[in-house]
């Protein structure tokens, strides 16, 4: 079972010694962490729950892929906007019966990911709960003005993703369905890489009009990029970059490949490889579609198949509460 929190936090403590970064002035062991950013630097700042039964299961997650999971999904976020990451801050929720190894199995996929990439973990607090609750807050930086936001896609932009899509989503469904996968390091679903490099690329040569994370699937996230920047997109089916052995339904709704998907202006040139990813062109931005009653509104995604048949694109990836 856990130790002591006074034991627990000494331990994390410990454990956090080797995720350094030069921006954080006081990290662990006082009231406040201080952070001091460069000059002419915003902060960003991302918070993201890693729930027992939601986001993970026990029986199908080792302790490290958990861990790394968790620092990941705050990671991509600050990706999505351009940013360099600073330092995280997390609560731990543990049941009183959890065993030792898997806290200590849980902190070494998440130090092991933030020694990575520079992330210190300044601090956090812990508690007794029914079941694991881990809550991670990221921050990070990015010189003032610049971040990327969603709102930015304009009507006559190009679409692009970063990697390959549904590999995760892939994975995922194998599990519903009764094999047992092998948490190797190279799976995207148990393993995936935040695309930093990626994000600060494009932010730093201007390339992007908008940028989201694909973290709940991209018929959800390109849906928040177009309600946001108050527009509607169409996609190719066949220009999709399906990962191997996954789908077409996976690579649309699977969620969690963490890859990016941006808009760029018509005449701005995107590279077929930014930061050692493949990046490809799926679609384009179109005006604001106007709905033509409640019962029937029209799709703020259009989906062309391969022979060219038009079909909405409904938001059918991750939503939480979604009946």
């Amino acid at each position: 079972m856990p130790q002591s929190e006074r034991k627990l936090i000494k331990a994390i403590a410990a454990a956090a010694g080797g995720s350094r970064n030069p921006a954080v002035q006081v990290g662990v062991g006082d009231d406040c962490s201080v952070l001091r950013l460069r000059t002419g630097h915003e902060l960003l700042v991302t918070t993201d729950f890693c729930i027992e039964g939601v986001h993970f299961r026990r029986e199908w997650h080792p302790p490290e892929v958990v861990g790394h999971h968790c620092l990941t999904r705050g990671l991509s976020d600050i990706a999505a906007m351009g940013g360099e990451p600073v330092a995280c801050f997390l609560s731990l929720g543990l049941p009183p019966k959890l065993p030792q190894s898997w806290i200590k199995g849980f902190l070494s996929g998440l130090l092991a990911l933030a020694r990575e990439h520079r992330v210190q973990l300044a601090g956090g607090d812990t508690s007794s709960t029914p079941q694991i609750t881990a809550d991670i807050v990221l921050t990070g930086q990015v010189p003032a003005g610049t971040a990327l936001l969603r709102s930015g896609a304009r009507p006559g932009d190009r679409i692009f993703v970063t990697g390959s899509l549904g590999a995760s989503g892939a994975a995922l469904k194998k599990m519903y369905a009764g094999q047992r996968l092998r948490p190797a390091r190279s799976s995207q679903h148990f393993f995936p890489q935040p695309r930093l490099d990626a994000g600060q690329w494009v932010r730093k040569h201007r390339v992007a009009t908008a940028m989201i994370d694909l973290s709940d699937g991209l018929s959800v996230d390109l849906a928040h990029i177009c309600e946001e920047s108050g527009v509607s997109a169409t996609v190719s089916a066949e220009a999709l970059p399906i990962a191997r052995g996954a789908d077409l339904n996976s690579a649309l709704h699977g969620g969690e490949d963490y890859e990016l998907l941006f808009t760029a202006a018509p005449k701005t040139r995107v590279p077929d490889n930014i930061a050692g990813l493949k990046v490809t062109e799926i679609g384009h931005i179109e005006p604001a579609t106007r709905r033509r009653s409640k019962a029937a509104p029209c799709p703020l995604i259009t989906l062309v198949n391969p022979s060219g048949k038009l079909s909405p694109l409904e938001p059918l990836g991750w939503e939480h509460f979604r009946s």
